[in-house]
């Protein structure tokens, strides 16, 4: 009898972990959907761009990839301390979602450069608040929010220098 309840026990802790990855994977394709209803269009082609942007054709696959590891990072934390354990840095996981999300749509949406660079520096901050949080919990969680710090801080610079080269020319 107790072979057959920690069989049990075992069996729906498995099917707990797998919900509780599926519900991550589902969070961030909802943050990523909402994002990419924002798409460049013909205002962002034609404002001035630093000579090291990088081509369109790569932030699709580097965000794809960032939004996995996101995913899985969040996951790692849950399946270590549970929603109990990390209450605090699945909370600022989830406003750091929201920030990202909110980015493609000030930018691409509304075309207001600087309140976008406001998004990525508090986006930035809070990003790097969650890998602390993250790291306390499950040092696999905090390593794969490392390339998420890395890009955010590149497109805070590509946003600064876009906004310094069409301040004038904002609408």
């Amino acid at each position: 009898m107790k072979q057959a309840d920690a069989k049990n026990a075992k069996r729906r802790a498995g099917l707990q972990s797998l919900a509780a990855f599926v519900v991550s994977l589902l969070l961030v394709a909802a943050v990523a959907g909402f994002g990419s209803r924002f798409t460049p269009g013909p205002w962002y082609r034609e404002i001035a761009k630093p000579s090291w942007t990088p081509p369109g054709w790569l932030f699709g696959p580097v965000w794809t990839l960032l939004y996995l590891l996101m995913a899985a990072a969040a996951w790692q934390v849950w399946r270590r301390r549970g929603i109990g354990g990390a209450r605090a840095a699945l909370a600022v996981y989830l406003v750091q979602l929201v920030l990202n999300a909110l980015w493609s749509w000030i930018f691409f949406g509304l075309h207001l450069i600087g309140p976008a660079l406001v998004d990525l520096a508090v986006l930035w901050v809070l990003i790097v608040a969650t890998c602390v949080l993250f790291f306390r919990a499950s040092r696999i969680a905090g390593v794969l929010l490392l390339p998420y710090i890395a890009w955010v801080g590149f497109a805070g610079a590509l946003n600064l220098a876009l906004w310094i080269l069409n301040r004038g020319s904002q609408a």
